[in-house]
C-alpha cells in the first residue's frame, strides 16, 4: 500500500497552490478524515485474515452488540448497517454458508426469518474485536490518558452537530 501524503503536506500544498481555498479548509476535519482512512485500513487488514468482507464484519458486530440472544430481523440489520436489502441478502448468504449466522423462525411472524449469531460467529467476532481493540490501544498510547479523555470529549461534542 502506498504511503499517504501527510495532512501537513496537503495543507501546505493547498496554501501554496489554492490560496483562495486555504482559509476555508479545516485542518481538524482533514485529520479526522485521515484517521478514519487509517482505521478503515487497520480494520481491513484484520478482517482479511479471517476471510471476511467489511459487510460481513458489520453483520457479525451488529448482531453481537445487540446482546442476547444476538438475533435481529433483516430489516433491523440493514437499517443499522446502511445496506440495501439486496446487498444484505448477499452478505447473509455468505455468512450463513460460513456458519457464522443462522436463519431462525420469527416467533412473532411465521412468514419471516430472523438472523442469529451462531456460537462460531460469536467466537469469531469477539476475537476480531479484541484484536482491533489491542491495535487501537497501541495507537492511542501517543496520547496520555488525560489527552485521550479530552479527545473523546471533544469528538463527542462535535458529533452532537450530526446526531
Amino acid at each position: 500500500m502506498a504511503k499517504q501524503e501527510t495532512v501537513a503536506n496537503i495543507l501546505k500544498n493547498i496554501e501554496q497552490n489554492w490560496p483562495e481555498s486555504f482559509e476555508q479548509h479545516s485542518p481538524p476535519i482533514l485529520r479526522i478524515h485521515r484517521l478514519h482512512d487509517y482505521l478503515q485500513q487497520d480494520l481491513a487488514l484484520v478482517i482479511e485474515q479471517y476471510s471476511l468482507q467489511s459487510a460481513d464484519f458489520g453483520v457479525l458486530a451488529t448482531l453481537r452488540r445487540g446482546g442476547e440472544p444476538f438475533c435481529l430481523s433483516p430489516t433491523e440489520l440493514y437499517s443499522s448497517m446502511l445496506l440495501s436489502s439486496g446487498g444484505l441478502t448477499k452478505v447473509l448468504t455468505r455468512v450463513t454458508k460460513a456458519g457464522w449466522v443462522e436463519r431462525v423462525d420469527n416467533p412473532e411472524d411465521k412468514r419471516s426469518k430472523l438472523v442469529q449469531l451462531t456460537v462460531a460467529g460469536r467466537v469469531l467476532i469477539d476475537k476480531i474485536i479484541q484484536e482491533l481493540h489491542r491495535n487501537n490501544q497501541r495507537k492511542l498510547t501517543a496520547l496520555s490518558k488525560e489527552e485521550q479523555q479530552q479527545l473523546d470529549g471533544l469528538l463527542a461534542k462535535m458529533l452532537t452537530a450530526w446526531e
